[in-house]
This record gives C-alpha cells, structure tokens and sequence, in this order.
C-alpha cells in the first residue's frame, strides 16, 4: 500500500505540473467555453485515463526489460528534457483551437476524441511511461490521470472566473524547476547505483 500511495503522489504532482500550460489545458478552456462542464470533465477523464493506461502499460514493460539504475539516469535525462519543453512552452494553433470551438455532438465524445488525440506523445503521456518504469503501474496510472484533470479542471475554473490564464511565466519556471529537481535526483541516483 506504501508503493502505491507513493506512486500516485509523485504521478499526481508530476502531471499536475506538466499540463500546466500545456495545449491540452488551452483546449480544455476553450471546451469550456462552447460545452457545459460536467461533459466536458468527464471526456477529458474518459481520454485521460485510456492515454494513460497504455503509458504505463508501456512504462512497466521497459522498467521490467532495462537494469533499474540505467532506467533512472535515462528517466533523470527525460526529466531535464520535459523541464526544457516545457520553458519552450505549447500554444494551440488556429486548426487545432478552430477544431475545439467547431466539435458538433457529443460534448463527451468530442471532448475525449480531441484530447485522446491531442496526448499522443504529448510531454504528459511521455512523463507516464517514464514515472512508470519506476513505480508501480496502477498508483502511476490514477496518480497522473487525477493529476492531469485537477490540472485541467482548474485552468477551466481560473478561466471562467478570471476570464485570462494563470501568470504564464510563473507556470513554465515553476514546472521547469520542478522537472529539473526530479531529473537530477534519478541522475543522482542512478550514478550512485551504477557505482
């Protein structure tokens, strides 16, 4: 039980912080806008929770195939990697913000289909896999499916209130900072476990 709670804390805070700012939480505003909020909430989980049960269905498979501590000076290296992209920052383009404001039907399947899609290789479906070769599948996997609504879920709110964005600045250094800490404690203790 100690495994999973620690695996579900470090999966929650990780993608929390990595969809701060990142398209798919722009597309979950602009959702908003057009649908109601429940339908909405529940095809961001609905895409969510099946991007990211095939992440750690691929994570727990590397973690079980390659030596722990190469795992963690890769995932270390991944994890500066997340924290550069996410300094480089994701904007929706026209296409994509025209998509979300055009879905006709189902709210849910709209809504799901367009972040199902949107998180294929996405920063959040590649910190899964990663979090996954080290931890244990199913707290990574309702750590970082949680996480990545409540993250979503307060961009909307923020958004509807304050009618703007969280101080996008802010954000990136934040989660940058965030990831680089993470990165350099695998590296550190993959170094250690190589030694």
């Amino acid at each position: 039980m100690e495994g999973f709670i620690a695996a579900l804390g470090i999966s929650f805070a990780v993608i929390f912080v990595a969809e701060l700012g990142d398209k798919s939480q722009l597309m979950a505003m602009t959702f908003a806008t057009r649908f109601k909020l429940m339908p909405t909430l529940i095809g961001i989980t609905a895409a969510t929770a099946l991007v990211h049960l095939v992440s750690v269905g691929i994570g727990y498979g590397l973690g079980a195939a390659i030596p722990t501590d190469w795992i963690s000076l890769v995932a270390g290296v991944a994890f500066l990697a997340f924290g550069a992209w996410t300094l480089r920052g994701d904007k929706l383009t026209d296409d994509e913000k025209n998509k979300a404001e055009r879905s006709s039907g189902s709210a849910i399947l709209a809504v799901g289909g367009a972040f199902f899609l949107a998180e294929l290789g996405d920063k959040t479906m590649l910190a899964t896999i990663t979090l996954a070769t080290q931890h244990g599948w199913f707290g990574v996997w309702v750590g970082s499916t949680v996480g990545m609504v409540a993250a979503d879920a307060l961009a909307i709110l923020v958004g509807r209130l304050l009618g703007k964005h969280l101080p996008e600045n802010v954000i990136k250094w934040g989660a940058a900072a965030l990831f680089a800490i993470f990165g350099i404690w695998l590296i550190v203790e993959g170094v250690i476990g190589l030694s």
